[in-house]
């Protein structure tokens, strides 16, 4: 044994992992020609310390000496998987099996493996395999299940979990899997009643008293979860476990103490990504106190755990990359994974909310194509799994004079997506609608929801409610349509969409783009953000004949007065801005933003954003636009969040991001008498501010392409009367557009929404 080899087995025996590590390969460095059991040993080291990239590469370089070594090759494969490589992985561990039919671990990775890909009947095969060599395996019994659920073979399924947890009653894996698919096909009884038993079979198990917790927050019974942990607390105070689900669960109601809750997690299991990513995610939502400073110390958290970005899980990759996106951290946002990847990662594990995100990072025909696939992906999942488990529906009932209309939302309140949709609810068609609003909504009731449950029909307020159950009780009010207006944003229930609680449903003002459920019929736009080719609507485009929306009065009043004067007369120089979020922005926006500053001399740009308190904030912003040559005294920052219409008063000219252009911003900046120059593009999401400029009478203001966008902002700068007179009629003329015009937009969507049922149904 060489002085290097025997090194790395003292430091291995002593539990110096890294050092052993580096005996071995310098080992190899010395003498490429070592046998195989010298690679194998270093590639197990590399995976035992988490370093799976550097392990995958040592491996596939081992491979290339011992092309038939059967351990190289099963290693490998379990690499690449950690790496979510799943195709490679798959061929890796089958080239495993073929040198070694009889060896049951590449075999078991194979199928594991294959249940990633979502491949059930494949996976089926290599258990059934394994089953027949160990029939009283309990784990083979449990995969071998795991891969008929994930057919859609329910029952079968069922019966090997059960024959799991009766060979081996510890098979916690087993137990949960059980657990959770009751869960899922709607039998919470049954499913509470084998937990006791799981729990009496093991007791005081963690993983237990935890999947419980899970189980019951998946069900919508958030208050009994909450009760159940608030009992274990005092005598379980350091158990992280109960410390990341009590904090990740009363977040929204109570985040300082879910702050403190989840900061001791990460004290007690500072290894655990889950934990740390949950604190990440609460310190970046957190809209109390210095918003910048929260979001800073979360960055700084995610920026730390970036080195373990193998180790992420999708639920890990969505946080971390809102995180780098609020500060501009380009880098680190690569780092995290490509457009396509991280995109259909997401929408296959039910992330909807996460594909937000990817509507920023579009950049080519192929891109918007992606885009659309992506959230198809995540609506064939939810109408499969909405297909196994059908809700109950009442009978029919005779069809009354009236159209039975609902909206579905948390955001029906004072929130934009309330303040846009107000005209509707100020202005209803009572003599050909009945209209119902249903909100999932966990706050305090507010005035602006008051407002508009005094005006409909009906308002269903279901703050502790299962998808399932909304779906079933949204039947029960026998729609004739139904609209969703919330998409995935928080709170909302978009899941139950696929359910078709009624015969036709619709999506508008929530989202920007198809939320990819077959189920929704109907996708409401104007003939300005009508996408350029239809294959970027899933849905049947329901086009209003002026605009798709209008500027409520609750919002737009003149309680935020403007100020007389221009800024750029007032300071003697032209100032540019944004109070866009930053999951807007891209390296090419903020360039694109710099090179209008530097093109007029001695302008400024101005930051209207509650991120503009934190350092890293201001550093890569500040970055971008010094690669055109801006210097950093020519920023201004304001962090502001709510109270932020005053500041447009500092502003000459809004410079809209791209490809997802502002919606509220636009309405707002143009309403404080600021305009906006924007970028049309061929989307839905890349037309908003196209379709708001051109209501407004501002078309001009809409460029088709990068050197047009810098053309018009430039030369808007230097027309000073013509911005001198925007800023003292601009609300006149939104009151007197189309925009403003709120009784007849109602007239308009109530029409429209006539004229569709009445095509689909027949009724008159």
């Amino acid at each position: 044994m060489t002085d290097r080899l025997a090194a790395a087995q003292a430091a291995l025996g002593a539990g110096q992992r890294d050092e052993a590590i580096e005996h071995l390969t310098a080992a190899i460095v010395e003498n490429p020609a070592r046998p195989a059991q010298i690679y194998r040993a270093l590639v197990v080291q590399l995976y035992n310390a988490g370093r799976f990239d550097e392990g995958e590469t040592t491996a596939a370089k081992a491979l290339e000496r011992f092309p038939k070594d059967y351990d190289l090759l099963n290693t490998r494969g379990v690499l690449l998987r950690k790496l979510k490589r799943h195709p490679e992985a798959a061929r890796s561990l089958e080239a495993a099996v073929k040198l070694n039919p009889k060896s049951p671990a590449a075999q078991q990775n194979l199928g594991n493996v294959l249940l990633d890909l979502g491949e059930g009947a494949k996976a089926e095969s290599v258990f059934t395999r394994l089953v027949r060599q160990e029939p009283r395996n309990s784990e083979y019994l449990r995969q071998l299940g795991r891969a008929l659920l994930k057919q859609g073979r329910i029952e079968p399924g069922l019966t090997r979990l059960r024959q799991a947890i009766t060979i081996k009653r510890d098979n916690l894996d087993a137990w949960l899997d059980l657990i959770g698919t009751l869960n899922d096909e709607q039998r919470s009884a049954e499913a509470e009643e084998t937990f006791d038993k799981a729990i009496a079979a093991n007791p005081g198990n963690v993983r237990l008293l935890e999947g419980k917790v899970i189980v019951l927050r998946r069900s919508g019974q958030a208050q009994r979860a909450q009760a159940f942990m608030e009992e274990l607390l005092p005598a379980n105070g350091d158990a992280a476990w109960l410390h990341h689900q009590l904090g990740a669960l009363i977040t929204d109601g109570d985040r300082p103490r879910a702050t403190q809750l989840l900061r001791r997690a990460v004290e007690l299991a500072p290894d655990r990504l889950d934990f740390a990513a949950s604190l990440i995610e609460t310190l970046e939502r957190n809209r109390q106190g210095d918003e910048g400073g929260h979001i800073e110390e979360a960055y700084h958290l995610a920026k730390d755990l970036l080195p373990r970005r193998a180790e992420l899980n999708e639920a890990a990759t969505k946080i971390f990359s809102e995180v780098f996106l609020r500060v501009c951290d380009f880098d680190a946002l690569d780092a995290i994974g490509d457009f396509r990847t991280l995109g259909r990662a997401w929408a296959g594990t039910g992330r909807h909310s996460a594909l937000l995100k990817q509507l920023s990072r579009i950049r080519t025909d192929e891109d918007r194509t992606e885009l659309v696939e992506q959230h198809r992906i995540w609506g064939r999942d939810v109408e499969r799994y909405a297909t196994r488990r059908p809700i109950k529906r009442p009978p029919p009932q005779p069809r009354g004079d009236k159209i039975r209309l609902g909206f579905m939302s948390s955001d029906l309140r004072q929130h934009p997506v309330g303040y846009f949709a107000l005209p509707l609810f100020d202005h209803i068609d009572s003599e050909r609608f009945e209209v119902f609003v249903y909100s999932y909504f966990t706050g305090q009731e507010d005035a602006a929801q008051r407002l508009i449950a005094s005006k409909v029909s009906a308002y269903r307020w279901w703050p502790d409610i299962s998808v399932v159950e909304a779906a079933e009780r949204i039947a029960d009010d026998h729609l004739d349509i139904l609209i969703e207006l919330g998409g995935s944003t928080h709170m909302n229930r978009l899941d139950v969409m696929a359910y078709r609680p009624a015969p036709l449903q619709a999506s508008w003002l929530g989202y920007p783009h198809s939320a990819g459920l077959s189920t929704i019929d109907y996708f409401v736009c104007d003939p300005y953000s009508l996408p350029t080719n239809p294959d970027y609507l899933i849905e049947t485009p329901l086009v209003m004949p002026e605009t798709w929306l209008a500027l409520g009065r609750a919002f737009f009043s003149d309680t935020n007065p403007i100020t007389p004067g221009l800024p750029s007369e007032r300071k003697s120089y032209v100032t540019f801005g944004t109070a866009n979020n930053p999951h807007k922005y891209s390296r090419e926006v903020l360039r694109a933003w710099a090179r209008v500053v530097a093109a007029v001399p001695d302008s400024r740009f101005a930051v209207i954003r509650p991120e503009g308190s934190g350092a890293t904030f201001r550093e890569n912003f500040r970055a971008q636009f010094a690669l055109e040559g801006v210097s950093p005294d020519r920023i201004r920052f304001h962090p502001v969040r709510g109270a932020h219409l005053p500041f447009y008063n500092e502003l000459d000219i809004s410079l809209d991001p791209f490809p997802l252009t502002g919606g509220t911003t636009t309405a707002e900046s143009l309403w404080m008498g600021v305009p906006l120059v924007s970028m049309k593009g061929k989307m839905f999401h890349e037309r908003l501010s196209y379709s708001i400029l051109s209501n407004a009478g501002l078309g001009d203001l809409v460029a088709s392409d990068m050197d047009e966008y810098q053309r018009l902002a430039v030369a808007l700068a230097a027309d000073t009367e013509r911005r001198r007179d925007l800023r003292t009629t601009l609300r006149d003329r939104l009151r007197s557009s189309p925009l403003g015009q709120t009784e007849q937009f109602a007239k308009d969507f109530y029409d429209m929404i006539h004229r569709a049922v009445s095509q689909r149904s027949g009724k008159a």
